[in-house]
């Protein structure tokens, strides 16, 4: 295919233009390269004019003349845009010209919808109001919505605003302890499984055991361990099998580390049992078990146990975690069985029962 810049611009004359030149052909087959505007020049259109009041006799007739010239021009700029489209260089440019439109209609609409940054005193005013279940929602509205959340002001707050005098809560969860600064959203939100109802509620449907407990607890850290003798309806006193659990990859405080938490919040936001786990495993009798602090859960099991009755429970350990993608073989890990086992539960951090850490 020749390049623009060779095309042969034809030149018209009006002496060049006859009853036998002039075809229909002649504009279908048109070169764009002759008026590229769409455009027929001046000289072509008198050449036509006058070859049109020869044929047709209408010399004194320029009305009618006129109307020919005009069906005669609208085919020849229909011929003229069909071989536009054609043409690959012409329909490149056409579309580097739409997407400038788009873009520029889309930078129009963006400074159109950027609306008014309000100061972050209006967002602590309006956080007075917001329900516990719906802080995420209105952290996520914007910057400064997301800032006041993280103030000791607004966790302090949302606490005063839902403590009640009939609920026994927990000596951490009372009011002369969640003054404190360190770890005042964790205590906060504890203390909302015992104060609001909806989240009480919440734990009390919540299954002792849920059904993706395994896959939850799979690649997880075992932080700490301990045994605690229970008393049970049993003449024999039952034992209780703690693990603390935490998932691989999270670290504590990871959250506010990843949002950039300001750094004057960072103790509201301290919280040691973030992402953690604890399985707790009640026991008919003691039961040895070996030392798995420190060490990766691969596998865990219930079944039956063996007099039919109660359950059976199977961990087992290895001292490096699971790369992702690969089964790792039972054999080679340490292992804990428990049986006969009485209940199991797994409690995340903010359940009412979880034993926290933070002072």
């Amino acid at each position: 295919m020749p390049k623009k810049g060779n095309r042969k611009r034809l030149k018209f004359r009006a002496g060049d233009v006859c009853s036998e030149s002039v075809t229909v052909a002649d504009y279908a087959n048109a070169d764009p390269a002759v008026v590229k505007s769409g455009r027929v020049k001046k000289a072509v259109v008198n050449a036509v004019e006058k070859e049109v009041k020869l044929l047709c006799g209408l010399e004194a007739s320029q009305g009618a003349v006129q109307e020919v010239l005009s069906s005669a021009v609208s085919v020849t700029a229909d011929a003229l845009e069909s071989s536009d489209e054609l043409d690959p260089e012409d329909g490149e440019n056409e579309t580097k010209v739409a997407r400038k439109k788009k873009n520029k209609r889309r930078k129009e609409s963006s400074e159109s919808s950027d609306g008014e940054e309000y100061p972050v005193d209006i967002w602590l005013v309006l956080s007075s109001y917001i329900r516990p279940e719906d802080v995420c929602r209105f952290a996520l509205i914007c910057r400064n919505a997301w800032t006041v959340t993280c103030t000791a002001a607004f966790w302090t707050r949302l606490y005063r605003r839902h403590y009640s005098m009939d609920v026994e809560l927990p000596f951490r969860l009372q009011p002369d302890c969640v003054d404190r600064m360190r770890c005042l959203r964790a205590r906060v939100i504890r203390s909302l499984f015992h104060l609001y109802e909806p989240f009480a509620l919440r734990v009390s449907k919540i299954p002792a055991l849920p059904e993706s407990t395994p896959t939850t607890l799979l690649n997880s850290k075992c932080l700490l361990f301990w045994v605690k003798k229970v008393s049970g309806t049993r003449p024999e006193a039952m034992w209780e099998f703690n693990f603390k659990f935490i998932q691989q990859g999270h670290s504590k405080n990871g959250s506010a580390k990843s949002l950039r938490m300001p750094r004057q919040y960072e103790d509201v936001h301290n919280n040691p049992d973030s992402d953690c786990y604890l399985l707790q495993v009640t026991t008919l009798n003691f039961i040895y078990t070996p030392v798995v602090m420190g060490m990766t859960l691969s596998l865990f099991t219930i079944n039956v146990s063996t007099d039919m009755r109660h359950h059976r429970v199977r961990l087992v350990f290895q001292d490096s975690p699971l790369q992702r993608g690969r089964k790792r073989g039972e054999q080679g890990g340490t292992q804990v069985v428990l049986d006969p086992v009485h209940s199991v539960r797994l409690m995340d951090w903010w359940h009412p029962q979880y034993p926290f850490s933070c002072a």
